[in-house]
């Protein structure tokens, strides 16, 4: 990314692909402007028969930070990824990443079809020189602060040296966006013995010893770790990532609503309940996976956040803010360099794993 797209800090949001609808998505735009979260101007693309009258519902319409990008089309969630860019060119989705490969924007936000905007994204911006496939970089919170996991489902299917990188992006993303100084960073596994683990991460473990120096790599790691502040990034494959995300996820809505049922009808824990409500919003400021609501899709050339689906406006307006963030910090540069000098260190040829720009 250069530093004049960085300057213009303008994001670009896709309003179609949420599952509450276009609405929350503009709401989420509001709540970023009122939190000063927007750097220089959000440009929400969508449908403009739809958009319109929400933008006008939510005072926006005359708003300098605000512009609206017609799209025709909207990709849906069941479609296939390829077919459904090829199918759709005036997408919501597609036009969003579009206006980060033109410099008209500096990111792109979509709650969107995942497997579309991963593919949409690494055909029109393309992966940074030495990355073959980029990760979904998810921020969750630990017992002292957050740590970050890559990949949380771009890529189910990974070798060795993806998860090298991962581990080179994650650490530079750690260091960027979370003001880490020098991050540590853990490969998923089923043990912290030598040996344990599948063939992937043993060759993934056995690549990352060797960047001594360039990362600061604690090994292999275990799942009960990942919450007790072992580690700052932690590193594994598209399939295990998206498995522990959504787990993690249902286990807080269950904790939550286990704990509605228990108070509610009883007067003596409802009274305990609003002595402890200080305290419950306190947990739940720092558990809330909404306050991170948007994961990068990191080794692009160009910035592009995926937020959840079911995103509200507070999920969505936090991702506007990472965005903003990532931006800020010209994420995609210092990337670039640390992945080259990872791919040098254990003699990777970055032109090898590079695929070919879009026809």
């Amino acid at each position: 990314m250069s530093e004049e797209v960085r300057r213009n800090a303008v994001i670009a949001v896709d309003a179609m692909g949420a599952d509450l609808g276009p609405e929350e998505v503009v709401a989420g735009v509001a709540r970023a402007l009122r939190n000063d979260w927007i750097p220089e101007k959000v440009i929400v693309v969508g449908q403009e028969r739809v958009l319109e009258p929400i933008l006008e519902k939510e005072k926006l319409s005359g708003e300098a930070k605000v512009e609206l990008f017609g799209a025709s089309e909207v990709i849906e969630m069941g479609e296939k990824p390829i077919q459904s860019i090829r199918r759709k060119p005036d997408a919501s989705l597609v036009r969003a990443v579009e206006l980060v490969k033109l410099g008209t924007s500096a990111a792109a936000v979509s709650c969107g079809n995942t497997g579309s905007l991963m593919a949409c994204s690494t055909l029109k911006l393309r992966p940074i020189e030495g990355v073959s496939k980029p990760a979904l970089a998810s921020v969750w919170p630990s017992a002292n602060g957050r740590f970050i996991v890559l990949d949380v489902g771009a890529n189910p299917q990974c070798r060795p040296d993806n998860l090298m990188q991962y581990a080179v992006l994650g650490h530079q993303y750690a260091k960027d966006a979370l003001g880490v100084e020098k991050p540590r960073v853990g490969l998923l596994s089923i043990g912290t013995e030598e040996g344990k683990g599948t063939e992937l991460t043993s060759g993934a473990h056995e690549l990352l010893k060797r960047l001594e120096g360039q990362i600061h790599y604690v090994g292999l790691i275990e799942g009960f770790q990942l919450f007790n502040d072992a580690v700052d990034v932690v590193v594994t494959d598209g399939f295990t990532g998206n498995v522990l995300l959504k787990s993690c996820e249902s286990l807080w809505g269950m904790v939550k609503q286990l704990l509605k049922e228990e108070v509610a009808g009883h007067p003596l824990r409802m009274a305990g309940a609003m002595l402890m409500k200080p305290a419950f919003k306190g947990a739940r400021t720092r558990l809330d996976p909404k306050q991170f609501g948007g994961a990068p899709l990191l080794g692009l050339r160009g910035t592009v956040l995926k937020a959840h689906g079911s995103s509200d406006r507070e999920a969505i307006a936090g991702a506007i803010r990472i965005a903003g963030t990532a931006v800020d910090h010209n994420l995609g540069s210092h990337s670039h360099d640390a992945v080259l000098l990872a791919n040098e260190t254990i003699g990777a040829n970055p032109a090898s794993t590079t695929p070919p720009a879009e026809s």
